[in-house]
């Protein structure tokens, strides 16, 4: 390959990393509004698991929408709350936790929780002596990340 040749691939592949870029910038600095559940909302007695799935990955600056009617004579009492660690998590252990949204905040507009750091958020309910967190239910991992591929 001659001199002329090779600048030019060069000047192209900086192009194409520049351009890359910007749009992982552009692509980070915006992120999805997720309802949590889609239609169904947070609700007990839903694999939660599941659908973190489906709707990963998740990214920074992503918002994850809490939404659950309130409690009443029809519907068992939801909350939201942040685990500390993965041990918490997995024994259902509410010790630490701090509580994102109590029973009477999921209504309306949802309780809204902005993915902000590349770090594991685990989320869960505690109603019902934690019964649907213990049978793996009612909570999920969501785990964001900084990089974008699309």
């Amino acid at each position: 390959m001659d001199t002329t040749c090779s600048h030019t691939a060069r000047v192209f592949g900086q192009g194409v990393v520049i351009f890359l870029v910007i749009m992982s910038l552009a692509a980070g600095s915006d992120g999805r509004s997720i309802t949590v559940g889609d239609s169904h909302g947070w609700s007990a007695g839903t694999n939660y698991t599941q659908w973190a799935t489906k709707n990963s990955p998740f990214h920074i600056n992503d918002t994850l929408v809490f939404k659950y009617p309130l409690p009443g004579n029809s519907t068992i009492a939801q909350s939201v709350y942040m685990l500390p660690n993965l041990w918490s998590y997995t024994t259902c252990q509410f010790r630490g936790a701090k509580l994102l949204g109590s029973a009477a905040q999921g209504a309306g507009e949802g309780l809204k929780v902005e993915l902000n750091q590349s770090r594991p958020y685990y989320f869960a309910s505690a109603e019902g002596n934690a019964y649907d967190c213990i049978a793996g239910l009612t909570k999920f991992i969501a785990v964001p990340s900084s990089t974008h591929l699309y």
